[in-house]
């Protein structure tokens, strides 16, 4: 695959307006509607009959990364109100679910609202938990240039209870309101499992238990990975190239038990969300790194362009490469594969993992729908000029579509 000299955001604008924004999710949650594009056609059906549209000896493969509430609110003793919102743990790892379970002190990248107002000072806060007692959580600005943030508190609790008590889900900004309690459970998958996103892999959102077992009786087999979505996810690409756009990093996690079904698998593989497709293409991008070095430790890192410039006979097939890493992984002693992907995919990208993909209808101008565009090429402008036409609910909360190439 070779990279173009340039790709223009503009070709990939469209008018979305306000009133087909979702605020709200429905319910139940299969209720949404559902484009589906199969055979280069573009009809409208229910999601609750995603079961029957999915092609036969399917593999969904869902992200169960699960939403924390990453947004933390101090207040200083002048009464200034300083919002912190966590990015990506520093110490005492830089492994999310670690750190979630740290029970004394930890250290973030994060963003923060009013920094100027917040000068060299520790913050406190006292949180009162529901069995009378009260945490003291102290926050101090370790640098204030690369807006580390240390956190210390006085109990022996997990970082993750903690916040669950004290934060606020983080919903996406183009939703225009304040998160409300009942945000807590709708913005969440009902498979989401382990902590550590900013944003909902919202593709899942719409799947019920009713759906999984309809998914089952007709023998569409279901896997589960985790990228932990970061805040980067809602950034729309402001360079007029939009090859120059920066991309953020996330981190992916794979099981052993997960690859070897895939290696046993000979039907297609369908990603649930734009998030496990950028998780499984890097997967394939990482045999490549560790060919010919099974033996040595290689970390799991994809560059935003490394999986361009290879000649195509250079390429394993997709057995080939679940091969290499299994190899790898019994070499190292791994039960999981952790690593951080920046994969950046857009047209001209051939997908090595994916044949199709279940998902939502993103924002103007944003990589993923530069990564619809991967897939189907022009064809999206039909299909999101279908979806406005017929009244589809737009983006986190909104409908649903099946795409298979």
């Amino acid at each position: 695959m070779t990279i173009p000299s340039e790709i223009r955001i503009e070709d990939f604008n469209y008018s979305l307006p306000e009133s087909q924004i979702a605020k709200y999710p429905l319910s139940p949650r299969d209720s949404s509607k559902l484009l589906v594009f199969k055979n280069k056609e573009i009809r409208s059906e229910a999601f609750s009959s995603l079961a029957s549209e999915v092609p036969e000896n399917a593999h969904l493969v869902f992200n169960n990364t699960k939403v924390i509430p990453a947004r933390l609110f101090f207040r200083k003793q002048t009464g200034a109100l300083i919002e912190i919102f966590l990015l990506e743990p520093i110490l005492p790892s830089k492994v999310i679910s670690q750190v979630m379970e740290s029970t004394e002190s930890t250290t973030w990248m994060c963003m923060i609202g009013n920094k100027k107002k917040w000068k060299d000072e520790v913050l406190s806060l006292d949180i009162p938990f529901e069995n009378g007692t009260t945490i003291n959580v102290k926050a101090e600005l370790v640098n204030r240039e690369e807006n580390t943030i240390s956190f210390k508190w006085t109990d022996k609790i997990s970082f993750a209870e903690l916040v669950k008590v004290f934060g606020e889900i983080p919903l996406p900004p183009y939703l225009n309101r304040k998160t409300e309690e009942k945000d807590k459970e709708t913005y969440q998958t009902v498979y989401s499992e382990s902590d550590g996103a900013v944003a909902a892999p919202t593709a899942g959102l719409h799947f019920t238990d009713s759906t999984f077992k309809s998914l089952k009786k007709r023998g569409i087999k279901t896997s589960f990975i985790t990228l932990h979505v970061g805040a980067g996810t809602f950034q729309p690409v402001k360079t007029e190239n939009a090859l120059e756009h920066h991309m953020h990093s996330e981190q992916i996690v794979f099981s052993k038990d997960f690859l070897k079904s895939l290696l046993k698998h000979d039907g297609p593989v369908i990603p649930v969300g734009t998030t496990s497709m950028r998780s499984l293409e890097s997967l394939y991008w990482f045999a490549l790194k560790i060919r010919g070095n099974k033996e040595a430790h290689i970390p799991f890192k994809i560059e935003k362009l490394y999986p361009y410039g290879f000649e195509e006979n250079d390429l394993p097939s997709k057995k080939e490469a679940i091969e290499v890493i299994l190899e790898y992984m019994e070499n190292q002693n791994f039960e999981t594969l952790i690593g951080d992907t920046e994969i950046y995919i857009f047209p001209g990208y051939k997908p090595r993992l994916c044949e199709g993909i279940i998902t939502n209808f993103h924002q103007p101008k944003s990589t993923l729908l530069l990564l619809i565009s991967s897939l189907i090429g022009d064809k999206w402008k039909e299909l999101y000029d279908f979806a406005l036409e017929n009244d589809y609910r737009f983006l986190s909360y909104g409908d649903s579509s099946l795409i298979l190439p």
